[in-house]
């Protein structure tokens, strides 16, 4: 796994990363679209739109973080909303809507875009850092 983050500027992430999430954000978007219009449950298009593009909103926003604590808090966010889209994407494959097939690389990315953020946050954890010498 390639090395998407940098504690150097207050944790700020590298701009492949935030791209590569980006990318995945629209893929997201893309499938809500979709969804819409084949005129499915608004209420669930509209939540896997919400959450698959939310990575990517608090990953921007950690990237951009005035403190390491500001940092976490965005990155802990951005953790969480994977399990939520992996949610919404296995419904739409449960409801035979869109073939699993197709949404299986959707969701090989997620997973590895969670272990990236799951890994930063234990990097940066503050157990984990190392106290400034006087």
């Amino acid at each position: 796994m390639a090395k998407f983050w940098r504690i150097v500027a207050k944790g700020r992430l590298k701009s492949e990363f935030v791209e590569r999430v980006e990318v995945f954000c629209d893929r997201c978007v893309a499938v809500a679209e979709q969804l819409d219009q084949d005129g499915r449950f608004r209420r669930i298009v509209e939540q896997l739109a919400a959450s698959g593009s939310s990575v990517g909103a608090n990953l921007s926003e950690a990237s951009e973080a005035m403190s390491t604590k500001d940092f976490r808090k965005s990155m802990a966010i951005a953790a969480k909303e994977p399990v939520e889209t992996r949610f919404w994407i296995r419904l739409v494959i449960r409801r035979g809507w869109i073939p699993e097939t197709r949404l299986q690389p959707l969701l090989s990315e997620l997973t590895e875009i969670k272990k990236i953020v799951g890994s930063i946050l234990t990097k940066t954890s503050p157990a984990r850092v190392t106290p400034k010498r006087i």
